[in-house]
């Protein structure tokens, strides 16, 4: 079952990387899980089994569906991050003290949560040397709401057994009827002169036709996340990040079978030596 393909049913709800719900665009019946590109990736990476176990402790814990993850890739390095989000807060069901339990036994974990935190999601990065290895977790990604802002945003800290520190803030946009502030958004770096680095390459002409638009800022670059595109829109993404041969062709082998799904993608992006640089990028789907 852990490596099986699994096909949409009739009970199955879209989410993206947020966590919110969407409805599919065509017809998704009987066609591939956004779970299927996670395992693919696996398969690519030769990774343990430790780490098609860990999928399936975690929906045991959260529920089917109820876990984004995503795939990282840094130069040729690829690694994986997983996100569990419960908007009630302080009421929350889906913990991290929940999840760090349930991990138990593939990982130690040395981070000490505290629920009385009014964090709506946390993110915990998963690599087959941490399941492998010597297992000790020593770091949660924790983040909390920004009361007063006038668009949607969030604020990211990292936990560790030295506390928390900050780590990123993001800012969420309707490119519909939000371009220009999103324009204004990505001009306003620390990392990137606008006047040298030309609009189009951050903010790629391709995928500007999405639901929403997330611009970040991180201690050593910024980062822009294109949330809602359509499969040809992820195709051309993977391209043009040059990721494994073996990925893209699975997806442009599957694209009818993918064609249902809105997809989630990001770049962290900086400016040295006078041009633009990418050091890592990213893509999303639940499990």
């Amino acid at each position: 079952m852990k490596r099986d393909a699994e096909y949409i049913g009739p009970e199955d709800v879209f989410y993206d990387y947020c966590l919110h719900a969407y409805t599919p665009p065509v017809p998704a019946q009987g066609k591939l899980r956004s779970v299927n590109l996670l395992r693919h990736s696996f398969a690519v990476q030769g990774v343990g089994e430790a780490m098609y176990d860990l999928v399936e402790g975690l929906r045991h814990t959260v529920g089917t569906g109820n876990t984004v993850w995503g795939l990282k890739m840094a130069g040729t390095a690829i690694a994986w991050e997983y996100y569990f989000y419960d908007y009630r807060r302080r009421d929350r069901e889906r913990s991290m003290s929940r999840v760090l339990q349930a991990m138990r036994p593939w990982v130690t974990p040395r981070v000490v949560p505290n629920e009385n935190l009014h964090y709506f999601m946390f993110s915990i990065d998963i690599t087959d040397d941490l399941l492998g290895g010597d297992g000790y977790l020593d770091r949660v990604h924790m983040y909390i709401g920004t009361p007063g802002s006038t668009v949607s945003a969030g604020i990211c800290y990292a936990l560790t057994g030295k506390g928390a520190a900050l780590e990123n803030l993001y800012y969420f946009f309707r490119p519909a009827d939000q371009m220009d502030e999103i324009a204004f958004k990505i001009a306003c770096s620390a990392h990137v002169d606008d006047l040298r680095i030309a609009l189009d390459a951050i903010l790629w002409p391709e995928l500007r036709q999405c639901r929403t638009i997330c611009c970040a800022n991180k201690s050593e670059c910024d980062c822009i996340y294109f949330s809602g595109i359509t499969v040809d829109q992820f195709l051309f993404f993977l391209e043009k990040m040059a990721y494994p041969d073996s990925i893209i062709a699975f997806v442009r082998k599957n694209r009818d079978r993918l064609d249902h799904l809105l997809f989630d993608v990001g770049i962290d992006y900086r400016m040295e030596n006078g041009r633009l640089v990418i050091p890592k990028s990213g893509y999303y789907g639940t499990f």
